[in-house]
C-alpha cells in the first residue's frame, strides 16, 4: 500500500506548478499589472502572453512589469521600456510604421496575388474554351470523334 501511494504522490507531483504571488497595495495597480501581463507577447514561445508562459524569459519580464508598475508608473511605461529593450514583437499588436508594414501588408498582398492568380487560371479556362468553338466544322467533327474514341 505504501509503494502505490508513494508512486501516485511522485506521479502527480510532477504536474503540480508553482503560481506566482504578487502583492500590490493598490487594485488599480494590480488590474494594470494583470491586463499588461496578459497583452504582452511571452519572446521564448511567440504564441503566449507573458501570464501564460513558463519560460524563464517570461517569469523575469513579468517581474519587470511587476516592478514597473509597483514603483507607480504608468502601463505606457511598462509597454515603452519592454519595446524600447525587446522591439515591437513584444506587442501583440505593433504600430504600423516602416519596420511593420510587411506585418501588416503582407496578408493583403498573399491576397492579392493569390486573386490574380484565380483570375490568370479562369482567363485561361475561357480562352480554351473559345479556341475550341473556333474550330471548322471538319475539325469539330474530328475532335468529337477522338473524345468518344478516348471515352471507349
Amino acid at each position: 500500500m505504501k509503494y502505490w501511494l508513494m508512486l501516485f504522490c511522485v506521479t502527480f507531483s510532477f504536474s503540480v506548478q508553482a503560481i506566482e504571488i504578487r502583492q500590490f497595495d493598490d487594485p488599480a495597480k494590480q488590474q494594470a499589472y494583470e491586463n499588461l501581463v496578459q497583452e504582452l507577447r511571452c519572446l521564448v514561445c511567440q504564441n503566449q502572453s507573458l501570464a501564460d508562459s513558463d519560460a524563464d524569459l517570461a517569469k523575469d519580464l513579468r517581474t519587470e512589469v511587476y516592478n514597473i508598475i509597483q514603483s507607480g508608473k504608468s502601463e505606457q511605461d511598462a509597454v515603452k521600456f519592454l519595446v524600447d529593450r525587446y522591439g515591437d514583437f513584444v506587442l501583440y499588436n505593433p504600430p504600423l510604421k516602416s519596420t511593420t508594414s510587411l506585418l501588416w501588408l503582407g496578408p493583403f498582398g498573399l491576397l492579392l496575388v493569390g486573386l490574380v492568380c484565380l483570375g490568370l487560371l479562369a482567363k485561361n479556362r475561357n480562352a480554351g474554351r473559345k479556341m475550341e468553338s473556333a474550330l471548322t466544322e471538319e475539325e469539330s467533327r474530328r475532335l468529337q470523334a477522338l473524345k468518344n474514341k478516348l471515352k471507349g
